[in-house]
């Protein structure tokens, strides 16, 4: 066998995550080692259909791949379970399908299919997808609401209270702003969203949520992990210490919200949609479906939701599972919000910016990179296609496209291999700084993705790789390979040239494989690395200190990774400053 090819076969699995869970028992939650299981669960929200996807959807939907596959490369032996879909019940579902002139379902049915659609365009590899509107969806959501109800957290009782419609919750007093409407009148509105509220009484059934804001408060005490970044664990925690949490109404009159899932044993009542729609994660994990299968998936390892949904997901679904002696999620990622010029995204402001129109631009991996390059979880990120087409073209055709072009070209590299390397000529080649700094910057490369992966700051990732690939530029440059082609004599300081050229590269297309799954398998098919060396441990190991490396054959086909963007080729395209 090519002992070229033997350097980059090892498949070893890593660590992984590092992780804390917590008992969930009543009056118990302590810290305690994980639950042994095979399965990585990690969950995106599911996605409310009252309008196509817009580039938050895809943000959400690209960290959570991006983790799972980073999973993957540590651990290839694990079972991935990543679950996503869509949310079809609740008024402005109602609302929605009335103004596209369609039954609900059929509305449903239109807008979940632009979420497969926008999944399959960006690589998303979910193993589930779960519609609210799903028999075996409903199902479970029923069996959940009988186990709430059989323990008691679930009674009946005339309920009044300030309304958001667009939001679907219940808002007290604290959470609520005067303001003027447009009229001079003067309204409530909710202070995080600005959307109206409006008093409302009627008969709900509610869940016993007061019961739980001291186990909340020490679940989030004790779990360092329980809600990444920790500000947002901080303001949940901040919400809980202010005031006392009032019962949650888990129902609405069908009269007022006929679209949704009955309560069991009174048709007079639908299933409150936040309830209905986090039940979706139980779902993906085949709760009571007697298989076996639910306590190999539960509890997920990673939750990612946006920051808008942080009290739904970091105060109910945590109390909801306490109710029914479940085990809690490992960690909550919640990320901000992406604006367009600084303001929020919204259809009468005409901002909202189409993933699938930008992929056609920009590929589906140049919009996946330029997402998790440019966005970071504890703020928002303002969206500029200028800045993307800088980004992109700097980083991708430049950076790193054009440095795999320089060392696989027929001028250079004529017998077209990822050459063997003259130990003594590498010595020597090494004595110079500029190949003593890239060697450095390569050899702690993979420890740093790899800290900065589990910390899900998935942009220092990136930054770590494209400094590295910038240092071999600065190397090519320097070494100057088309002169030292024109010499015989130094044949054996070009290999050296372009091995340490290729090896970089190596390295930086398995790290980035999490992030631009297309663009990377280019790369590494192009230098003919097998796909059972794409995982961490084998770029832990590097072939300049492996005396029994020979040559690899390239494979013969051109590549262009990234094509530089020109604009004056897509005036179509609308462009945001």
């Amino acid at each position: 066998m090519n002992t070229g090819l033997m350097l980059f076969n090892k498949t070893r699995g890593c660590a992984g995550f590092s992780r804390i869970s917590n008992s969930v028992r009543r009056k118990a939650i302590v810290a305690v080692d994980e639950k042994k299981k095979n399965t990585f669960f990690i969950t995106t929200p599911i996605y409310y259909v009252n309008a196509d996807p817009h580039i938050g959807h895809l943000y959400s939907s690209v960290i959570a791949d991006c983790i799972a596959r980073w999973h993957l490369l540590c651990d290839k032996g694990t079972e991935i379970k990543f679950s996503t879909g869509t949310d079809e019940h609740g008024s402005k579902i109602q609302q929605a399908s009335n103004a596209n002139a369609l039954s609900p379902i059929h509305y449903c049915d239109k807008i979940a299919e632009s979420y497969r659609n926008l999944a399959e365009c960006f690589n998303i590899n979910y193993t589930d997808f779960t519609r609210t509107t799903d028999a075996n969806h409903i199902k479970t959501l029923k069996k959940f609401w009988n186990v709430l109800q059989k323990k008691n957290y679930i009674y009946s009782a005339d309920y009044e209270g300030w309304y958001c419609v667009s939001d679907e919750t219940f808002l007290t007093s604290s959470q609520l702003k005067e303001v003027e409407d447009n009229n001079g009148k003067k309204i409530y509105i909710s202070q995080e969203s600005g959307h109206p509220v409006e008093w409302t009484k009627e008969t709900n059934y509610l869940f016993k949520l007061s019961e739980f804001q001291e186990e909340l408060i020490r679940w989030l005490q004790k779990n360092e992990v329980a809600v990444r970044p920790r500000k947002f664990q901080k303001i949940l925690l901040d919400l809980l210490s202010r005031e006392k949490l009032p019962d949650l109404s888990v129902s609405r009159p069908s009269s007022r919200v006929s679209w949704g899932v009955t309560v069991p044993s009174d048709k007079s009542q639908t299933i409150y949609v936040w309830l209905d729609a986090l039940v979706n994660y139980l779902t993906a994990a085949e709760y009571k479906t007697n298989n076996g299968k639910f306590e190999e998936n539960w509890p997920p390892d990673i939750q990612v939701i946006g920051k808008d949904i942080l009290k739904f997901h970091g105060i109910y679904w945590p109390a909801f599972l306490m109710a029914a002696d479940l085990e809690l999620p490992r960690t909550l990622l919640c990320h901000s919000h992406w604006t367009v010029g600084l303001e929020k995204m919204s259809k009468s402001k005409g901002n909202i910016v189409d993933p699938i129109k930008r992929s056609e631009v920009f590929t589906a991996d140049g919009l996946r990179y330029y997402l998790l390059r440019v966005g970071v979880a504890h703020s928002d990120g303002n969206y500029n296609d200028s800045k993307a087409i800088r980004v992109l073209n700097a980083e991708l055709a430049d950076t790193l496209g054009n440095l795999l072009n320089r060392c696989t070209a027929t001028v250079l590299n004529p017998n077209q291999e990822f050459p063997k390397l003259n130990r003594e000529v590498l010595e020597e080649v090494k004595k110079l700084d500029v190949a003593k700094t890239l060697i450095e910057n390569v050899e702690k490369l993979p420890f740093i993705c790899e800290a900065h992966y589990n910390e899900f700051k998935i942009y220092k990732v990136v930054d770590a790789v494209i400094a590295t690939l910038h240092s071999a530029n600065l190397f090519f440059e320097t070494m100057k390979p088309w002169e030292l082609k024109k010499l015989p004599e130094e044949k054996e300081t070009l290999d050296v040239v372009l091995h340490l050229t290729m090896e970089t590269l190596r390295v930086s297309g398995i790290l980035l494989l999490p992030v631009i799954p297309h663009l990377s398998s280019k790369l590494l098919s192009k230098l003919n690395i097998p796909e059972i060396s794409h995982n961490l441990e084998s770029v832990k190991t590097f072939s300049w200190n492996n005396s029994d490396f020979n040559s690899i054959k390239l494979l013969p086909e051109k590549v262009m990774l990234f094509r530089r963007i020109l604009l004056e080729n897509k005036p179509k395209m609308k462009i945001s400053q």
